[in-house]
């Protein structure tokens, strides 16, 4: 039977990575390859996205960078870049739309299309709102909430966010 073949072969790809890197991965992540689905969403050269990242709309990703696993990439509401050699951590979610006005006014979706430069590195668990531009060569800390843009050479954390510039530039 089919699904018995797919347990087998998961169990030997799940012992396989588990003894050489020790880590275990969502069903997904072993019948996917990262190089592949960034190359068919059109990203840049020797880029990868896990499986269990979430691309919705306008989405473009430079060359040399890294998506990590339970990412939300939203190019919904205008536009998302993100430029070369970016590391973007676990459960990052990047939002280019949100409902706010929608739900309180009646109004229309808000839209506003986000940019971040290159040689970035966005922690685990941040979330990006809408309008944000982020500089090269840029740190965003984990469990940061964006809402403001990011100059280059800058480190960024908390939420709210706080900004300095970075000395090791």
């Amino acid at each position: 039977m089919l699904i018995d073949k797919l347990k087998k072969a998961f169990g030997a790809q799940r012992e396989q990575l588990k003894s050489e890197f020790d880590r275990v991965l969502p069903f997904g992540e072993y019948i996917s390859d990262r190089w592949e689905k960034a190359a068919f969403l059109g990203f840049g050269e020797q880029s990868s996205i896990y499986d269990s990242a979430l691309v919705l709309g306008e989405v473009k990703v430079g060359k040399s960078c890294w998506i990590g696993p339970f990412v939300l990439l939203d190019g919904s509401g205008g536009g998302l870049h993100i430029g070369d050699h970016c590391d973007i951590a676990a459960g990052v979610q990047i939002y280019t739309h949100d409902t706010v006005d929608r739900v309180l006014y009646g109004k229309e979706i808000s839209k506003a299309s986000v940019t971040i430069g290159n040689h970035c590195y966005i922690g685990p668990n941040v979330v990006i709102s809408k309008g944000v531009t982020i500089g090269d060569h840029v740190v965003i800390g984990a469990n940061s909430f964006v809402n403001c843009d990011i100059p280059t050479h800058s480190k960024a954390y908390g939420t709210p966010i706080k900004i300095e510039a970075r000395t090791d530039a």
